[in-house]
């Protein structure tokens, strides 16, 4: 149910009051409701990306409490990461299949190598049989995409999953060992 036109036009006569209460103490023209509309979108466009923006421009600082492995694995991540993305900066050939290929390859190998620094370096028993799957399942994805072009997949070999610091020989960890080369060889 509506309420009566009166009561809107009431309502409306009281709001322009108040407006105008307010913009008395100026020594401006007294602005019309569109005017102190844009007025306030103008404030609003300036100040809001500058708040946003110094809220970027300082992260917050990282824990100073890192551990040795934590310190490892953000350094091996990040040099991961890097990598993968400057390899996947392919020049384009004009084939647009061997350029999918050419970008996707360095994607999966990406992805392959985070999850082995996940193997290395993580505890989660869950996350760890992800990154396992992660591994062969992009395995599987280059060898099926090199395939599709017409190029040879290249021989597999089981992934470091240990530091390099730390020989693989003295480190179990919890029964899981990871051998990928048995069925990925053909």
């Amino acid at each position: 149910m509506q309420p009566p036109a009166w009561e809107f036009r009431m309502h409306q006569l009281q709001f322009r009051r108040v407006v105008a209460a307010l913009a008395g103490g100026c020594r401006w023209p007294r602005p019309g409701l569109g005017t102190a509309l844009i007025g306030a979108r103008i404030f609003v466009a300036f100040a809001l990306p500058s708040l946003v923006l110094a809220h970027e421009a300082h992260p917050v600082a990282p824990s100073v409490a890192h551990s040795a492995d934590e310190r490892a694995f953000l350094q091996e991540n990040d040099a991961a990461m890097t990598k993968m993305m400057n390899d996947m900066a392919a020049k384009p050939t004009g084939d647009i299949d061997r350029d999918f290929v050419a970008m996707m390859n360095p994607h999966h190998q990406g992805a392959i190598d985070m999850a082995v620094i996940e193997l290395r370096y993580g505890k989660n028993e869950q996350l760890r049989r992800i990154a396992q799957e992660i591994i062969v399942d992009q395995m599987q994805e280059i060898a099926a995409m090199k395939l599709a072009i017409g190029e040879p997949a290249t021989d597999t070999t089981p992934a470091p999953t240990q530091p390099a610091s730390v020989p693989a020989a003295n480190v179990h960890h919890q029964g899981m060992q990871m051998d990928m080369s048995a069925g990925m060889k053909k």
